[in-house]
């Protein structure tokens, strides 16, 4: 069949085969533990369950939604970013609600890049950025995220001729998969890169609330000069154990949020109300119920660090989001090594270079099992040393 050059310039997707393969180890007779996805073996709160419920057979929650959604989520994002940033939006023309993050992120591209425009990529990275640039013809400009510059896209790595073509700058802090923070002056870099540039940027702020040890990640909106430049995703997947629920949104500048919202009317019609208002609920229960969803996270991050460097694993404590991001201790590739646990310990991990050629030399543990299975899974990793 013919393929168009656009599609056969996407590499493979991490983890898109990972349910079969999976279930082909549980047919073989072995115990899986499986820390590849960033989908945890947590419930979303009680509320939300019980909000769902109390809609899903009303008659006008299954009308088409349309870009609008319901007034109620617009309203409780706009309030919850005053509540957790301290900054104001208007719920109509600073706020897109989306079928979870991933489709708003890449549906910018189509609005913004023509053939021969650039964006500028972190690598490794989640692969949304890479997939949707491609395939809106435009061209990734791929940084190396490295442990020496504590895996920050440096400013100066984006230069030559492809940087008059750059439109759109990714930026994710929390990092997914290295765990990286950025700290404010690095931010304030960025966005006076992109304003003196002409340059979007684009942040994914999905691990926002997944942060330990007193440490609070801001938004990009509370830094003087985003709102001309930026456009921010948040995700009820992570914070909310609501992965398959579907369910984020965008905030920033009115203008990009309008052109979004236009690309989108071409290609969805929203998300199910439902499912909106159960967003609602979840954002009513943030100060009561993820306080104690994060303590499970640091609870893990701690028990699984413990254990891991008992055992020979040179590994930092990351500060935020709900990975580890581990140096392959053997002198092979991270592949291999990936491929090794699975093979052996019936442990899938995410090689780093799944993510990006600059994800070579690391694998990603997801904090997504209890502490037992986490345990289990560092005295199972030993083997391989």
């Amino acid at each position: 069949m013919h393929t168009s050059r656009r599609f056969t310039a996407l590499p493979d997707f991490p983890l898109a085969d990972m349910g079969r393969v999976q279930q082909d180890l549980k047919n073989r007779g072995m115990d899986v533990i499986n820390l590849g996805a960033g989908d945890a073996d947590l419930d979303p709160p009680p509320t939300v369950v019980d909000r769902m419920c109390q809609v899903v057979g009303e008659t006008a929650y299954s009308r088409y939604p349309f870009q609008a959604g319901l007034a109620s989520l617009r309203e409780a994002i706009a309030g919850w970013m005053q509540d957790r940033f301290g900054v104001t939006v208007d719920p109509w023309k600073e706020v897109l609600p989306l079928i979870g993050s991933k489709e708003g992120i890449a549906h910018l591209p189509f609005a913004l890049l023509d053939d021969g425009d650039a964006a500028v990529i972190p690598d490794p990275g989640y692969q949304a950025y890479l997939g949707s640039v491609t395939l809106a013809g435009g061209e990734p400009l791929l940084i190396p995220l490295r442990p020496e510059n504590n895996f920050l896209i440096p400013l100066t790595d984006i230069s030559g001729a492809i940087a008059d073509r750059i439109r759109i700058l990714y930026l994710n802090y929390p990092n997914n998969p290295t765990t990286a923070i950025a700290p404010d002056n690095y931010f304030e870099q960025v966005i006076s890169y992109c304003n003196h540039h002409g340059v979007i940027l684009a942040h994914d702020h999905a691990y926002s609330e997944i942060a330990f040890d007193g440490y609070r990640p801001k938004s990009v909106l509370e830094f003087e000069g985003a709102r001309d430049v930026a456009i921010e995703y948040h995700s009820f997947s992570k914070t909310y154990n609501m992965t398959g629920w579907r369910l984020g949104w965008a905030v920033g500048n009115p203008d990009l949020i309008s052109i979004l919202s236009k690309v989108k009317s071409f290609l969805d019609t929203g998300q199910f109300l439902a499912v909106q208002a159960a967003g609602v609920a979840a954002l009513a229960c943030w100060k009561q119920w993820v306080p104690g969803n994060v303590a499970t996270f640091q609870e893990r991050r701690d028990v699984a660090v413990r254990e891991l460097r008992k055992v020979g694993f040179d590994i930092s404590l990351p500060h935020a989001t709900m990975y580890l991001w581990v140096p392959v201790p053997t002198q092979e590739s991270a592949e291999n090594f990936a491929a090794r646990a699975l093979e052996t310990e019936g442990v899938i991990v995410l090689p780093g270079s799944a993510l990006g050629r600059g994800g070579e030399g690391f694998f990603r543990i997801a904090l997504t099992k209890t502490e037992a299975r986490l345990t289990e899974a560092a005295e199972r990793l030993s083997h391989l040393l």
